[in-house]
C-alpha cells in the first residue's frame, strides 16, 4: 500500500498530513507516504516578463514553504515518506502523481466549504474524488 498525501501549505493540509500518519502507524508494516505539492502555473504574461530562472525560484520556493511543515510533522511521527512538487493544475498533477506512483489511496484537507461555494469556486478535492483514480479519505 502506498497514500499520497497532497499538501498545500494551508492548516486543512496538515491535519490531513498528521491523519494520514496516524493511518500509518495502525499497520503492522507502515506503508510509505508520498508527500506532494502541485503548485498552480503562473499566468504566461507574468512567466515571460519575471524569466525562466526566476519562474522556476520562485516555484521552488512555494514547494519549499508548502511541504516544510508537512515534511517536520512526519518526521516527528517517524513515518517513512517521499516528497515531490510539480507545477501545473494540482488536481490533473493530483491524479498523475496518483496513477504513476501507484498509490492506493490520497488524504487531503478541505476547506469545508458548503456545496455551492465549492462549486462556484472549484475544489481541487471535489475535482480529484470525481477524477475517480483512487479512494480519496478528506479531512477537515
Amino acid at each position: 500500500m502506498k497514500i499520497l498525501v497532497a499538501v498545500d501549505g494551508s492548516d486543512n493540509a496538515l491535519r490531513a498530513v498528521r491523519y494520514a500518519a496516524k493511518i500509518s502507524a495502525q499497520f503492522d508494516t507502515p506503508p510509505p507516504l508520498l508527500l506532494l505539492y502541485a503548485d498552480p502555473p503562473l499566468m504566461r504574461s507574468v512567466a515571460v516578463s519575471l524569466g525562466a530562472k526566476e519562474v522556476e525560484r520562485y516555484h521552488a520556493e512555494n514547494a519549499r514553504h508548502a511541504l516544510s511543515k508537512a515534511r517536520a510533522a512526519l518526521k516527528r511521527a517517524k513515518v517513512e515518506f517521499d516528497e515531490r512538487s510539480a507545477v501545473g493544475d494540482p488536481a490533473a498533477i493530483i491524479s498523475k502523481f496518483a496513477r504513476s506512483e501507484q498509490c492506493d489511496m490520497a488524504v487531503m484537507g478541505s476547506h469545508g466549504r458548503s456545496a455551492l461555494k465549492s462549486l462556484l469556486l472549484g475544489s481541487v478535492t471535489s475535482k480529484v474524488i470525481t477524477a475517480g483514480v483512487l479512494p480519496v479519505l478528506v479531512v477537515r
